[in-house]
């Protein structure tokens, strides 16, 4: 069996997956946040760590879904003005998601190299960009599969 059979019965059940692990990404994040706001570095970087791992994990079954979709696209079938919003909101989120993993990567490897003044400047960049991309992953998908589903699902 191919990995493609083996993992094709699962292809529908992936982008609530998906933004599952966008949704537990951004509540990462945000506890992270709240964390270094009150000096409990351990806990922060625990949050930090784990908004990383999660964020990783997404990516991977992001991957995969795409890969298993071969091509396929989900259409928006909605019309006017939550069509608009979708495509707003979509267009933002692509271009701010393909840059996101090249922040994270500079500002986690000042952390690891105890470099926390590069760390908090580059952060400060990363937080919202991150974080807004955690959130409108979650918009798009109840947009797409949710308050305006496909017509054939």
């Amino acid at each position: 069996m191919s990995l493609r059979e083996l993992l094709t019965p699962y292809q529908e059940t992936l982008p609530a997956v998906n933004a599952s692990l966008n949704a537990t990404a951004g509540i990462l994040l945000g506890f992270g946040r709240y964390f270094i706001s009150r000096e409990r570095i351990r806990a922060h970087a625990a949050c930090m760590v784990g908004a990383v791992l999660v964020s990783t994990v997404f990516l991977t079954s992001y991957v995969i879904y795409h890969w298993l979709k071969a091509g396929l696209v989900t259409r928006f079938t909605a019309g006017g003005v939550p069509e608009v919003i979708y495509k707003f909101i979509l267009l933002t989120h692509v271009v701010l998601a393909a840059v996101t993993p090249v922040l994270v990567i500079m500002t986690l490897l000042p952390a690891l190299r105890r470099r926390f003044d590069k760390h908090r400047r580059l952060a400060r960049v990363t937080f919202p960009v991150w974080m807004y991309v955690s959130v409108t992953g979650v918009l798009v998908y109840l947009m797409l599969y949710q308050w305006y589903p496909p017509a054939t699902q």
